[in-house]
């Protein structure tokens, strides 16, 4: 359909009939020359008719695939920003990860300056502009660039929305699978030593729940979040085996652990208490508990590094990998879902490496 338009212009709109009714959608910015003079506008004429073809073409496979939405059109003409949303909300039981997509969110509403993003919108080329922006932009709140690590946490969230919106045959076409992500940088992670562990075993605490919280972390590997949830009824012993052992649902990956811990570990936890309880009742997280943590470590025991309650999950990888435990079965121990999360600390921590360079001969004698 035309729709005659002033300078000699008319406006194109797809016209579609459904169930015996008809509607019109606009083309946005496509137009023709009513009259074309000379031979940029006859070609003109002739990309926009093939490109208004290509529409047509594109919407009426929509149609054959269920994509339509009878409330809002074409499911492609829906809004992306919308349904970003709606998985944000979604997200909600877990605090970090909400916090999150949340995040990504408000940087999607920034890098759309006011205006709406429909599905359609979503190209290559939104994609790579909306990683460019997350690498380059000065968008963190003290207005400095996001870190490579959260620039790549951020723009995998986008593109799992994508993937999401694909499973839900909202879009027929997913440009996530050909816009390369960021790669992501390894970067310096912060472990205690044993001898370290054992000046902070006989160094007194402000609190002293936080420091049997944060020594059970460090030999047990558990995450805070997994630590402050944990309950009495979860703490099993397995009679086959022998061993303590932890049944719980990791809150990042919600995945179902059965991890193993060392006899000390269990001691650390004191005596047990009604199943239903949490076993570090009382422990919260707040700005207060890490100042007296990193008084404990730095000024108490004199360890002069930054050491935060995750490196306890850190020291816990780097000790098994010490202790000759194989990157396989320490991967499992970790619940990392890819081996080459651990590998990370093999690379750290590599006692081969140090047995090879202490054979080469003495060139003093």
């Amino acid at each position: 359909m035309q729709k005659k338009l002033q300078n000699n212009r008319a406006s194109l709109a797809l016209k579609i009939y459904q169930g015996g009714k008809s509607k019109q959608y606009k083309l946005k910015d496509l137009f023709l020359y009513l009259k074309p003079s000379n031979l940029d506008e006859k070609n003109h004429n002739s990309e926009t008719k093939k490109l208004a073809e290509s529409i047509l073409a594109k919407r009426q496979l929509e149609f054959q695939n269920n994509s339509y939405n009878i409330h809002t059109g074409f499911k492609t003409q829906g809004s992306f920003l919308e349904y970003f949303s709606k998985l944000v909300r979604e997200r909600r039981a877990s605090a970090g990860n909400y916090g999150n997509w949340q995040s990504v969110y408000k940087h999607l509403l920034t890098y759309a300056n006011g205006h709406d993003v429909k599905f359609s919108d979503c190209d290559d080329d939104f994609l790579k502009g909306f990683k460019k922006f997350l690498q380059n932009g000065n968008i963190t709140k003290s207005n400095t660039k996001l870190s490579n690590n959260a620039a790549l946490s951020y723009f995998n969230k986008v593109k799992a929305a994508l993937n999401q919106a694909y499973v839900d045959r909202i879009i027929l076409d997913n440009p996530g699978r050909r816009v390369k992500g960021i790669p992501q940088q390894e970067t310096h992670r912060e472990y205690l030593l044993i001898e370290e562990l054992k000046l902070l075993a006989d160094t007194p605490c402000e609190i002293p729940l936080l420091k049997q919280a944060f020594l059970f972390s460090c030999i047990t590997g558990l995450r805070w979040s997994d630590i402050n949830k944990l309950t009495w009824k979860e703490v099993v012993y397995s009679e086959a085996e022998a061993q303590w052992k932890i049944h719980f649902m990791q809150k990042k990956t919600k995945s179902l652990q059965y991890h193993p811990i060392s006899n000390e570990a269990y001691t650390i936890l004191g005596d047990r208490q009604n199943e239903s309880e949490r076993v570090f009742k009382g422990l919260k997280y707040s700005a207060w508990n890490n100042h007296k943590l990193a008084e404990w470590i730095w000024r108490d025991a004199a360890i002069k590094r930054k050491i935060t309650f995750h490196c306890a999950r850190h020291t816990y990888a780097t000790l098994l990998l010490t202790s000759g435990g194989d990157i396989y079965t320490v991967s499992s121990l970790m619940g990392h879902q890819n081996l080459k999360t651990t590998q990370i600390y093999a690379k750290i921590i590599n006692p081969k490496k140090n047995e090879t360079v202490d054979l080469i001969p003495r060139i003093y004698q």
